[in-house]
């Protein structure tokens, strides 16, 4: 109970930090001002400003203590941020009784610019603790190279180490950010095999060998929603197929020196893990290329449009730097209904991108969207769409990318989209098509490329697996 309580005051350090930031600096420069004649008058309001200032450095040092507590920070720089913020704490204090006690033997000039000093460094650290240690260089690296991480491409996947090329890129991408080498919430780090493997706080969130005991495999498949989801809602979510691959390398033995073809693999997984030869080369369905843009500009979108979508749950990102066109995301929540996709139809002129994967709406959400014309990407996998609701999609013009993966659309559904000119991709996996019907489909989308998921993987000599029988001991 007692660690709840010191858990829960923590929580309130990233509100009450600020306040200390803001409030001294306004006193340093009131006290600037206030040593020219024009500003005399502000020299009153320094000693408030400072108070106010110096109690909210301590508040802040209390709860960042016991937000410490928690161990999911890096020991180093929690020690050092911790330290630079007692010290602004201290400083202020001092500063403080030199204004009231003119006699007291520091100098005030001194003072303040070692004050200005140490919260530039306490904010600095406490900006790597939460965003990273190269937050700041990161932002640069962005815009020069689009993106702060990037997957290798795997120009053979049966060749690659299962863990290092497959499994470890995946971590990077989608869980360091919350347990890396800065940041370890639940006391898990999983940067390093060795701290992977040992676990968190909680318990151990591997099993070799047995997937589905496994602490990550059991989050991983938890609603979004649930507050012991990962990843976190706000945060980038691991794909269907990213989740098969950690299930089926766990169950494989979570093994981090072996290749892919070295370990038994399904009919179910080779296609997945084939998707990842040579991903991030090719564009895929999350792969925004400039030709798919629109060429005709749009307004900025409504703020309290895209404040009704952010509170239902949905994230709201630009498709690009100085665009306003939108990618709209529900992250697979199941609450998502019809309904919902009304809030969608004040931004049918900005709406690029919509992901409604695995949410409960119908044929009938749709209907709605049919005004969306600008769209250009669209999922809606894993619902209850069926043919009754494409007749909708055709009227989608800019249409280049549809998601239709565990549906119940069949062949009759999707001939109704021949019309859209602009399609490119349309992914089928386990829907009512049946398997005659595939020749037909493909005559009559010449240009468009049909995922079925039916992927030819190569029989290596090395994927064959000798059994022999085990030796009795007498």
């Amino acid at each position: 109970m007692l660690l709840n309580i010191t858990e829960f005051l923590g929580r309130f350090h990233p509100l009450i930090v600020h306040l200390p930031i803001g409030i001294l600096l306004i006193a340093l420069l009131l006290q600037y001002l206030s040593a020219k004649e024009k500003y005399a008058s502000l020299n009153a309001a320094v000693n408030i400003v400072l108070l106010i200032g110096m109690i909210s450095a301590f508040a802040s040092c209390i709860t960042g203590y016991l937000l410490s507590m928690s161990g999911e920070y890096d020991d180093t720089t929690v020690s050092w941020h911790m330290w630079m913020g007692i010290g602004v704490a201290i400083v202020s204090a001092l500063m403080y009784v030199k204004r009231v006690n003119r006699q007291f033997g520091l100098d005030y000039k001194i003072m303040s610019v070692g004050l200005l000093v140490l919260i530039f460094i306490t904010g600095h650290l406490g900006g790597s603790l939460t965003h990273g240690s190269d937050y700041l260089t990161s932002a640069l690296f962005e815009n020069s190279q689009g993106t702060k991480f990037k997957r290798k491409p795997v120009p053979n996947v049966q060749q690659a180490f299962a863990y290092a090329d497959i499994v470890e890129p995946v971590l990077h991408e989608k869980c360091y950010g919350c347990h890396g080498a800065t940041k370890q919430k639940g006391k898990l780090r999983m940067d390093k095999p060795e701290l992977l493997m040992k676990g968190g706080k909680d318990c151990v969130v591997i099993k070799p060998g047995k997937a589905g005991e496994s602490e990550i495999i059991k989050r991983l498949l938890l609603p979004v929603d649930d507050e012991h989801h990962m990843s976190p809602k706000e945060k980038p979510q691991l794909t269907e197929k990213e989740i098969e691959v950690l299930k089926w390398w766990i169950a494989s033995g979570a093994s981090f020196d072996k290749k892919v073809n070295q370990l038994a693999q399904t009919d179910k997984i080779k296609p997945v893990l084939l998707s990842f030869q040579n991903a991030g080369e090719e564009e895929g369905e999350g792969t925004v290329s400039d030709k798919d843009v629109p060429a005709q500009p749009v307004e900025k979108a409504d703020d309290k449009a895209i404040a009704a979508l952010k509170q239902r749950g949905a994230i709201v990102m630009p498709i690009a730097q100085n665009s306003n066109y939108l990618d709209i995301n529900f992250l697979g929540d199941s609450t998502v209904t019809d309904k919902d996709a009304q809030l969608l139809l004040p931004l049918q002129k900005q709406l690029f991108s919509l992901k409604l994967q695995k949410t409960s709406v119908t044929d009938a959400a749709l209907a709605i969207l049919d005004k969306c014309d600008r769209l250009v990407r669209l999922n809606i996998s894993h619902t209850a769409i069926t043919d009754k609701g494409l007749p909708s999609l055709s009227k989608m013009s800019n249409l280049k990318y549809i998601n239709l993966v565990a549906t119940g659309v069949t062949t009759a559904g999707v001939m109704q989209l021949q019309s859209l000119k602009a399609l490119k991709k349309i992914y089928l996996y386990q829907t009512n098509i049946n398997k005659a019907d595939w020749p037909r489909l493909r005559e009559t989308f010449k240009n468009v490329q049909l995922d079925s998921g039916g992927y030819a993987v190569p029989t290596l000599v090395s994927d064959t697996t000798e059994v022999k029988p085990k030796t009795l001991v007498k």
